[in-house]
């Protein structure tokens, strides 16, 4: 086992990446950012496909990476790094079992002692009596067991998962992940995972990085975290409703939606700058008292604090029913289909929502 420590800056046109990430030997810290946050640019650097303008790589006791003086690079084959994609990338002329010899064989291992550590491994990811096939004969989530078996076999000091269940589907990429959480654990490996799926995050790592904008916009526990979302990409993520405003007198403010924040919430976060999170489900809708925004203005009397108005802007089915976007500000609310049609949601239509003081919480906002 190793100890990652890598500071990473690339620069590209209109674009500067600069994460620091670290993972304790044995550890799988997980990294989450929305699509050009520069997660795949950061596994490169990590895996020697990428190099360095400024920082360094360290993996153990051995400094792989250097900018920009004194200039070191590793090559990818000298690293005791495997990087691992969406796409498998086996080989298609030899069988399952040969995959996995291979990897085996390039890091020294004897034809004998590679075909037995290759039946040991397709046992370990259940595709024990399917070694003779080849790669076009396993089905997507097969495949990645072989790769992923062929990557964890030669023992690396380190493993980069760069988002590798996002082309399977949702069963399959289950029964993977599990699989994953259990070889990760068993072999100690110190892990790195890109992923957009906070499932992924929750089920293999310890540690979550967000990154946005090639920046880390938070870092630390998963479950603190995704709990306390600094940014509404990480709320989003998280499943939660993340709402900029500040406190003032006991009371939480954004436009004309007005919140109770408590004796306690206000001594400590009174002036400054700070985000109500709440759960999609736990906000009440109704249907306002008229049918035009103008309409609706003139109803401001009459709302409580705990409660606002605002006007639907998009329907989005979930497994539980229908998420109702909102706007200014805006928010997500979870209801089910039936009560969707009571009311004649659609887009455009005017509404009144709450949420009890209870379910929101004060995160000082970034």
């Amino acid at each position: 086992m190793s100890a990652l420590d890598a500071h990473v800056v690339v620069e590209r046109a209109g674009f500067r990446l600069d994460a620091d990430v670290q993972a304790a030997a044995g550890e799988a810290v997980a990294v989450m950012g929305p699509s050009g946050a520069g997660k795949s640019t950061l596994l490169g650097v990590l895996a020697g496909l990428v190099p360095l303008d400024e920082g360094h790589v360290r993996l153990g006791e051995r400094e792989l990476d250097a900018a920009p003086r004194p200039r070191r690079r590793t090559t990818p084959s000298r690293r005791g790094i495997v990087l691992l994609g969406q796409e498998p990338r086996l080989f298609p002329h030899l069988s399952a079992h040969a995959n996995i010899a291979f990897g085996l064989r390039v890091h020294g291992a004897t034809k004998d002692v590679a075909a037995a550590e290759a039946d040991e491994w397709l046992w370990r990811v259940g595709l024990d009596g399917m070694g003779a096939r080849r790669p076009a004969e396993l089905s997507g989530g097969q495949q990645q067991r072989v790769a992923l078996a062929r990557a964890l076999a030669t023992s690396p000091a380190a493993i980069l998962l760069d988002e590798p269940l996002t082309s399977l589907d949702t069963e399959t990429a289950g029964d993977v992940r599990a699989l994953l959480h259990d070889q990760l654990a068993a072999t100690r490996t110190t892990a790195v995972v890109a992923t957009h799926d906070a499932v992924d995050a929750v089920s293999l790592a310890s540690r979550l990085i967000v990154l946005e904008g090639g920046q880390v916009t938070q870092s630390g526990p998963v479950r603190e975290v995704l709990a306390s979302p600094a940014t509404r990409f990480t709320a989003a993520v998280a499943g939660l409703n993340r709402v900029a405003g500040a406190v003032h007198a006991g009371r939480w403010e954004r436009d004309a939606m007005v919140l109770p924040a408590g004796d306690e919430a206000s001594a400590v976060l009174s002036g400054s700058e700070v985000a109500a999170v709440f759960r999609p489900s736990a906000v009440a809708i109704e249907r306002a008292e008229a049918d035009t925004w103008t309409g609706v203005l003139r109803l401001a009397p009459t709302v409580a604090d705990g409660e606002w108005l605002a006007r639907v802007t998009r329907l989005e089915q979930t497994p539980a029913g229908v998420r109702v976007r909102t706007a200014d500000p805006e928010v997500a609310v979870d209801v089910s289909a039936d009560r969707v049609a009571e009311l004649g949601l659609a887009p455009g239509v005017p509404v009144r929502l709450r949420v009890a003081g209870s379910d929101v919480r004060f995160v000082t906002s970034c």
